[in-house]
């Protein structure tokens, strides 16, 4: 495989800048958008993703990142915290609104637990936390796109099925909702989340065991980021179905399940 060789700092000094690269066999599919704004970063991470046979485009600050982001469309949005101009969180939420499938990775230097919950709840899928190597987040990237679109989904359902219980419909192809006849837009982790509780029906996942399978994480520290997302998820879908739908239920001191209907 041809490597990309590091950009000039004359490049790296515009706004946008996107890496060519050439690659031996079968590139890997989709492209990055990289909002960075430190050269040396922008560097590291560009030259790592191309010898993978991605498509980098780099942005430097908040505002140039946001509107490359609802421009075109990318398989990953890698996006820094501490940005110029708007700062990755204000991103991350307008781009999660008007897109609701786009995976996002949020990467930065502040790495205490609140942070990392706040861009989870902001509606990041990843946190990386800075000092990273440009191979950790590959392998994040890596990771996080086989969780939202594999072969196999949550539990070992296939990503391309459609799964039916308790009147409820969920198209895991078109990331997608149906019940009461509306067809309801999800983001990959309220579609990872869905996934899983109805793939099991009647079973409890506690937050630990939603944390492991949905986000890959194992810490307690995250949670809260749990209960965001079931929270932003019921909120959706009482606005969109006139109410909380008594499937998604959560079990006290304990987590949350797929509830059918028949069940006291």
């Amino acid at each position: 495989m041809t490597s990309v060789m590091p950009a000039s700092p004359s490049v790296l000094g515009k706004s946008v800048m996107r890496d060519r690269h050439a690659a031996s066999g079968q590139p890997a599919s989709g492209s990055i958008l990289l909002v960075e704004d430190d050269p040396n970063i922008q560097r590291s991470i560009s030259y790592q993703l191309g010898r993978q046979g991605y498509r980098v485009t780099c942005c430097a600050d908040g505002e140039r990142g946001l509107e490359e982001a609802l421009t075109r469309r990318y398989a990953v949005l890698v996006l820094d915290v501490m940005l110029p101009k708007l700062d990755g969180f204000r991103v991350c939420q307008q781009v999660r609104e008007a897109s609701p499938r786009q995976l996002i990775i949020m990467i930065s230097a502040r790495d205490s637990d609140l942070d990392k919950i706040t861009g989870l709840e902001y509606g990041a899928d990843d946190y990386v936390a800075k000092p990273f190597s440009p191979a950790e987040l590959e392998a994040r990237i890596r990771a996080l796109r086989r969780r939202a679109g594999g072969p196999l989904g949550a539990n070992g359902v296939d990503a391309a099925a459609v799964i039916a219980c308790a009147g409820v419909e969920l198209d895991c192809s078109r990331h997608e909702l149906r019940a009461n006849g509306e067809a309801i837009r999800l983001t990959p982790k309220e579609m990872a989340l869905l996934r899983l509780l109805i793939s099991s029906p009647g079973r409890v996942f506690t937050r630990e065991n939603l944390l492991a399978q949905v986000w890959g994480y194992t810490h307690p520290g995250y949670h809260r980021a749990v209960d965001a997302h079931i929270n932003r998820l019921k909120t959706k879908l009482h606005a969109r179905l006139g109410a909380t739908p008594a499937w998604l239920e959560g079990v006290y001191g304990v987590g949350y399940r797929f509830r059918e209907l028949d069940e006291p």
